[in-house]
């Protein structure tokens, strides 16, 4: 994943995911990464990531160029997810992603 230092964490550029449904929303995206970089997480992987404050995550609007930072969501009675965030709203930036080429290792 591109990266860059960001105090003592690590900021990651997510620019593919992988979903366990064609039709599925953000519950669904099961690994996330950059080919550019040969880097892959697993989206338990990231949440603990955020969690533990190691790495930052972010996209990159295809249109804008604008950032929207990967936040953790967690709704009463569901697994958490990851889902992104800019100007203080969630949005979609993390489904309008392309289809990480890993599709037959993920």
């Amino acid at each position: 994943m591109a990266s860059c230092q960001k105090g003592s964490q690590v900021d990651l550029q997510i620019t593919c995911i992988l979903k366990s449904s064609s039709h599925g929303s953000y519950e669904h995206i099961t690994p996330a990464g950059n080919p550019a970089s040969q880097g892959v997480w697993t989206v338990e992987q990231i949440i603990q990531s955020i969690d533990a404050r190691q790495h930052t995550f972010f996209v990159r609007d295809a249109l804008t160029g604008r950032r929207a930072d990967v936040g953790v969501v967690r709704d009463a009675g569901k697994r958490p997810h990851i889902r992104t965030y800019a100007d203080g709203y969630w949005n979609d930036n993390l489904l309008s992603l392309t289809s990480c080429p890993w599709r037959a290792a993920a």
